[in-house]
């Protein structure tokens, strides 16, 4: 990067992070440093839910999503709208009125200790995982510019999210994600305009698009039932419908959000708001990885995006025939471009028979140069078999940004980045800290402590999380797109944690008992099927709430007519 995006760049974190701390005060209780003192208005709530959401990895990988796979992860989010209705009628008002910091603690209320203890041990886990996965994203950034190993910049970014969090608790963080958002949605349209200014004369807007919708990338709706296909319209209405239920309703990040709301109408109005803008937000994000992978049938990308493996396998023993494979992919890049032309001349000249030719022969030339970008990958995990060297997607938005974006805006999008990961994991550790102290140390280890006691046990919980979480983004690079291993990973317990406030809200005849052993036996079922790749992921959330439905009222029918008919 060049000075001026340095200086963007530390200017726009070091605003951040000064208004937030100013925005905090002093935290004098727990009720302020896990909740802000419940004093929140709506926009700040709904700016804070989708911060929280839209980590670092949202607009690192989903570019990179387009670009290798076209618009279908949209419908991922296509059961956010009907999951923040049923959110906003039933675990808004119950969180609300009984004041609770963990949305766990109404599961005690309900049922028992070990069933709350149960969900908070499934939360601990799912979302320390899922956090290592968010500090890795900026760190592809600083190992992108510095030219250095990822460890490093994992462990800088790590322990600068863990003193940012300790320090300011959860006031700053809805503070400072206010600001965040309004920058990022500021710097995310500016990439999309330059993007388009940057094609070439005569491709704009629409033909951009209607090139890659040619080559198979405009795939936004897919109506095909396929159990085994991850992104459909059914998969995101019914699969996703119930991961954002369990996510936004059972998920301490996302409860954390809008436990802070000064009423219950403003932290529903926070939801809606999150429920309207995040479809159409992520579509545009999307959107500009489209019109990346447009940019690049004019302009030569890197045979592998990915440029710190590139160096890597250049001074190795495979150099030779990996720049032989990058000669081999310049010369198809300008058959490639030049068909690229020609398909684009058919368009605006030519007639239906012309234009159908031009786009066979393009694809043909998109194949050819896929295929030498396979030979290239696998000349990479030769050379370094610990490296997932299949998934370079987390690159590719980063690249065109540091080789094609004017000084300046460089490093605003870079810091923007920045932002994002900043607020969701400083959010994401605001709730494994609220979780620990509040579920497990002042419930069962420390009952009778005291306020600073609980606010001095919920600063060192944010340090201890933090630190795992750095661990876990150590091996986050061998998950592939990180979008895409966030969810997945969400996947895997989110629907038992659903299924067990599914039974807590709705069906009260159901005991403590039953519901732990279903989960129990809900979530061992759900792993191997996780495991062993047996559905599409988003079908998982579904199967899981159902499970402990079902399980659970089998168990309770059972023990309640063992206990009629057993004799006094």
């Amino acid at each position: 990067m060049s000075l001026i995006d340095w200086i963007v760049l530390g200017i726009t974190l070091l605003t951040i992070v000064v208004y937030g701390i100013w925005k905090s005060g002093r935290h004098q209780s727990m009720d302020q440093f896990l909740v802000a003192g419940r004093s929140m208005p709506w926009y700040t709530v709904g700016l804070s839910v989708m911060a929280t959401q839209a980590s670092a990895i949202t607009f690192l990988s989903a570019p990179g999503q387009a670009y290798s796979d076209g618009m279908r992860f949209v419908q991922f989010y296509f059961g956010l709208p009907l999951a923040t209705i049923v959110l906003c009628t039933t675990f808004v008002p119950m969180f609300s009125k009984l004041k609770v910091y963990t949305a766990y603690e109404f599961l005690e209320q309900r049922f028992d200790l070990k069933t709350r203890s149960l969900t908070a041990l499934l939360f601990l886990i799912q979302r320390g995982l899922s956090t290592g996965i968010t500090i890795y994203a900026p760190s592809i950034i600083l190992s992108t510019i510095l030219d250095i190993n990822t460890v490093y910049t994992t462990l800088f970014i790590g322990g600068l999210v863990i003193f940012y969090t300790v320090y300011g608790g959860t006031k700053a963080v809805s503070y400072t994600q206010l600001l965040q958002m309004s920058i990022i949605f500021a710097g995310m349209f500016l990439a999309a305009v330059l993007v388009v200014y940057l094609l070439p004369q005569g491709v704009g807007f629409t033909k951009a698009l209607h090139l890659a919708g040619k080559l198979g990338r405009m795939n936004v709706i897919d109506w095909k039932f396929d159990l085994d296909n991850r992104y459909t319209v059914w998969s995101g209405l019914l699969g996703g419908f119930f991961l954002q239920l369990s996510y936004f309703g059972t998920d301490q990040s996302q409860v954390g959000r809008y436990l802070t709301g000064s009423s219950i109408g403003q932290s529903r109005l926070g939801l809606i708001m999150n429920g309207l803008i995040k479809v159409p937000m992520q579509f545009l994000i999307l959107l500009i990885g489209i019109l990346v992978f447009a940019f690049y049938q004019f302009n030569q990308p890197p045979l592998f995006f990915n440029r710190y493996e590139v160096q890597q396998i250049k001074k190795s023993q495979y150099s030779a025939q990996y720049k032989a494979l990058e000669q081999r992919y310049a010369d198809a890049f300008q058959q490639k471009k030049a068909l690229a032309e020609k398909y684009t001349q058919a368009v605006q000249n030519g007639t239906e028979l012309s234009i159908n030719s031009a786009t066979l022969s393009l694809k043909e030339a998109n194949s050819r140069q896929t295929s030498i970008r396979k030979d290239a990958i696998a000349l990479i995990k030769k050379n370094d078999n610990k490296t997932d060297a299949a998934n370079d997607t987390n690159y590719v938005f980063l690249d065109f940004v540091t080789h094609f974006l004017p000084k300046g805006l460089i490093g605003l999008l870079i810091a923007i980045v920045f932002l994002a990961s900043m607020g969701s994991t400083a959010s994401a550790l605001n709730s494994l800290a609220s979780t620990t102290v509040v579920d497990i140390y002042k419930r069962s280890i420390n009952p009778g402590g005291t306020d600073e006691t609980y606010l001095k046990a919920s600063r060192l919980a944010t340090v201890f999380w933090g630190v795992i979480c750095i661990v876990m983004a150590l091996y986050a690079g061998k998950m592939g797109n990180l979008l895409e291993a966030v969810n997945e990973l969400g996947s895997y317990i989110y629907g038992t944690i659903l299924g067990v406030f599914v039974v807590a809200f709705f069906l009260k005849r159901i005991n403590g008992t039953s519901v732990f052993v279903a989960a129990v036996i809900s979530e061992a079922i759900i792993c191997l099927m996780g495991f062993f790749n047996v559905i599409a992921y988003l079908w998982l959330n579904a199967i899981g709430c159902f499970l402990v439905i079902i399980i659970a009222s089998a168990i309770n029918s059972l023990t309640r007519n063992k206990s009629i008919i057993t004799p006094n």
